[in-house]
């Protein structure tokens, strides 16, 4: 646990949790989710979080993604701390992709992890 309702994930967790209605939450910056996100992930940069938090909605799961971790990790404690249940992706986008899980860039085509 990274503290109050702040759970670390596995990309495997946060797909079957993403399956469930969680929202995939990805904290990059644009040019990184514009080479490549999870499916159906939505986009916030962790800079811009702290004013949009009105756009996560409050009756679902979040699971926060990045590249590695670290930023996710912000991400949600912040959200953790607005009343949000949170879930953090341990090993970020990278590790999505090392699981062998899909990642779309524009269009649908496919991403990799910038």
């Amino acid at each position: 646990m990274l503290g109050p309702r702040v759970a670390r994930v596995t990309p495997a967790e946060a797909a079957a949790l993403s399956g469930a209605g969680a929202l995939l939450l990805d904290v990059r910056e644009p040019a990184e989710w514009r080479a490549g996100h999870a499916p159906g992930a939505r986009h916030i940069p962790l800079g811009q979080l702290a004013g949009r938090l009105s756009e996560v909605p409050a009756d679902r799961p979040v699971v926060t993604v990045c590249r590695s971790g670290a930023r996710s990790r912000r991400a949600a404690k912040l959200l953790a701390a607005a009343g949000h249940e949170v879930h953090d992706l341990t090993g970020g986008m990278r590790a999505w992709t090392n699981a062998g899980l899909a990642v779309r860039a524009k269009g649908g085509r496919p991403g990799h992890v910038a």
